[in-house]
Parts: structure tokens; C-alpha cells; sequence
């Protein structure tokens, strides 16, 4: 139990933190831009933790390369981009049945363990994420999907009001978090670095006066 779970009880300080959602920041890559017909090829989700003072700091990684989905589309121009060898026998890749419901058991944990209701994405350019990952979700017959259906935190936008940069590599400059872009394009990379960001936001705001409300 964590230090905010043992100061509000069954509801954490988190869970009150966010009208009892639980953010989970959340990043792909894929072999395109449609998520109905391309490959979901990476997927990492990063969960959050608050300390008794109320600052937010990232807790949990579950991190998986995925076999493309039988007919999926992959664009040679996406592997160029992010650097993916499909060939690669290091990659190491697990059927979208076996990777998914990993990640998805991992939040619901998370979800428990805080006392909250239901997981919100955080992504940058959160809704392109969220859209694979509910495809993915339907071609898997999963049931019980953690995530808010069209509810997210933006870091796109969020970094835009908090630092004037909308790019991710720019915005973590920016907040002065350190980004390596040759690390970049990697799934787990750059959610560990979305976390960051969102959770510095997040910390600035409060500092800032800005929660709790008086």
C-alpha cells in the first residue's frame, strides 16, 4: 500500500486527484495511420503513483513487441520511420491475444489498487493511440477494456499550454527532461518520457497553487 492509499483509505489521493479515473499514459507504434486495417507493432503503458504530498511520479512499465495482426497493413514508409525489423530475431514479439490483456491486467490492478473507477488514456496525440488500442481491443474479443472509451489526456496539448512545444522531443527540452533521439520511436521510450512530461505538468500546477482547489 502507498503512502497516499494509507492517508485516504479505500480511494488514494490519486483517485481524488482525478475524480476517480486513474491516468495511465500509454504509447504504439504501428505500420500506419488507420487503425482498423494497419499493424499495432509496440505498445507501453506507464502507470502512476502520488506520494503523500501530492506529487505524481511514474510507477509501473508493461512493455511488449507485437506480431502483426493476420491481413494487416504495414507501410514500409512507418518502419523506416520508427525503425522496426520485423525480421529482427530479437525482437522478441507476442500475438496481440497474449500482449494485450497483459497490459490490460496490469491497469486493472492499478485501478484497484487506487479504489478508482476506470483508466484514462494519456498519450501525446492521445486519441491516435487510443483508437489502436480499441481496435485491438475488438479484434481481440476483449471484454473488459480499462480504458475510458474516448476520454484522454493530450500531452500534445497539455505541453502546448504548459511550455509553448507540442512535439514530444521539444516539450520535454523544454520542461527540462532529458531526450535522447536516437532512444526515440521506441514504444517504451517514449511512454517512459510522456509520463515524465505529464506528470511535470501535472507537479507545476500544483505548485503553482493550482490544486487542491481552496
Amino acid at each position: 500500500m502507498t503512502p497516499a492509499e494509507e492517508r485516504t483509505g479505500e480511494r488514494s489521493l490519486l483517485a481524488e486527484r482525478f475524480r476517480g479515473f486513474l491516468p495511465v499514459v500509454v504509447d504504439l507504434e504501428t505500420g500506419g495511420f488507420n487503425a482498423r486495417t494497419d499493424a499495432l507493432l509496440e505498445i507501453a503503458a506507464v502507470t502512476l503513483d502520488m506520494d503523500e504530498d501530492g506529487l505524481l511520479f511514474p510507477d509501473e512499465v508493461y512493455s511488449f513487441h507485437l506480431e502483426p495482426f493476420e491481413g494487416a497493413n504495414i507501410e514500409q514508409s512507418a518502419l523506416d520511420f520508427i525503425g522496426i525489423d520485423l525480421e529482427s530475431y530479437d525482437r522478441d514479439a507476442l500475438p496481440e491475444e497474449i500482449a494485450l490483456p497483459e497490459v490490460f491486467r496490469g491497469v486493472r490492478h492499478a485501478i484497484k489498487r487506487h479504489g478508482c473507477t476506470r483508466a484514462v488514456m494519456v498519450a501525446h496525440n492521445a486519441h491516435f493511440d487510443l483508437g489502436f488500442v480499441n481496435a485491438a481491443a475488438e479484434r481481440c474479443r476483449i471484454k473488459r477494456n480499462p480504458f475510458h472509451p474516448f476520454s484522454v489526456f493530450d500531452t500534445a496539448t497539455l505541453a502546448g499550454l504548459a511550455y509553448g512545444q507540442t512535439v514530444l522531443a521539444k516539450a520535454c527540452q523544454a520542461a527540462g527532461i532529458e531526450f535522447s533521439n536516437s532512444k526515440a520511436h521506441s514504444a517504451e521510450y517514449d511512454a517512459e518520457k510522456t509520463a515524465e512530461l505529464f506528470c511535470g505538468i501535472v507537479n507545476k500546477w500544483k505548485e503553482m497553487g493550482g490544486w487542491p482547489l481552496d
